[in-house]
């Protein structure tokens, strides 16, 4: 959080197993800061975005760039970007939908021996002119020596809507050169980069960018970082893709929120569904995931 000042803290939990603060940043931006006996946290309201886990013991989870902006209307870069309804690019809308630049609304929060609960609300109106549909979407954060993260959309209409979501997770690790993910060896996938379909399974020997790829495959994950000598476990329902990417050099030069060397940081993998759901009027369906981290 670079360069960004820090205001009108408040206390929202003070209790034996830690400190729950609320943060302004930039005036109009809300943080949850979180420090627990079992981890550090925070979760930025705007976007209803997880910047940061950092479990006892461990080092930083998730990347975050010094060079984000944290302005309203604007997605941060890093953490986990929510891409609803819609995956990617949807008719003249922004890129990966609403969900990540929207104002979220905090329905509960609780602290307990176990780690730190979040609920989070998003509904309204104010989004018609590019999604004419009633909704309500909800999650359900809780920070421990574990994480979860689950994501309920809600079609409260009389009509079904169509939608693509994302858990767009930003994971720190110690180079992508350095990291591996065995699990998608042999998976089908598309090559974005070479805009190439159902490409056989490939060893991923290391994640230098650009890499762009969605690989067809609902199974759980491991990250295996051999630099930083840890392995990022990651558990998914409802979610039949993952995308994995990072922007290489050149792109990520041309990116102005992303630092120096930044995309030298990190390597994204996405507990997705990048083809169109249908969801009934009345009905609700939940994305889910769930990471733990081993040492090597």
């Amino acid at each position: 959080m670079k360069n960004k000042q820090l205001n009108q803290q408040k206390v929202l939990i003070d209790n034996e197993f830690g400190v729950i603060k609320k943060v302004n940043v930039n005036k109009d931006i809300e943080i949850i800061s979180i420090e627990h006996r079992h981890c550090k946290a925070k979760l930025c309201l705007h976007g209803g975005h997880v910047l940061s886990w950092q479990p006892q013991g461990h080092e930083e989870v998730f990347w975050l760039s010094n060079d984000t902006a944290y302005q309203i209307g604007t997605a941060i870069r890093g953490g986990i970007p929510l891409c609803w309804p819609w995956f990617g690019s949807f008719k003249q809308a922004a890129n990966h939908g609403f969900a990540r630049t929207s104002v979220w609304q905090v329905e509960q929060l609780q602290m307990t021996a176990a780690g730190v609960r979040i609920e989070l609300l998003l509904s309204g109106s104010e989004y018609a002119a590019d999604w004419p549909y009633a909704f309500t979407v909800k999650q359900i954060i809780t920070f421990a020596d574990t994480f979860s993260q689950q994501l309920t959309v809600s079609n409260d209409g009389k009509s079904a809507f169509q939608f693509t979501d994302a858990l767009h997770s930003y994971f720190n690790v110690s180079s992508p050169e350095n990291v591996a993910i065995p699990d998608l060896s042999e998976s089908i996938f598309d090559d974005k980069i070479n805009q190439l379909s159902h490409c056989n399974g490939v060893d991923i020997l290391d994640c230098v960018g650009p890499i762009d790829r969605i690989y067809h495959n609902d199974s759980s994950m491991t990250i295996v970082d051999n630099g930083a000598k840890r392995a990022i476990e990651i558990s998914k329902t409802n979610s039949a893709q993952w995308v994995l990417w990072n922007p290489g050099v050149e792109i990520a030069n041309n990116m102005a929120d992303i630092h120096p060397q930044g995309e030298q940081e990190f390597v994204c993998l996405e507990a997705a569904n990048t083809n169109w759901i249908n969801l009934p009027a009345g009905e609700t369906t939940v994305l889910s995931q769930q990471i733990r981290l081993h040492k090597l």
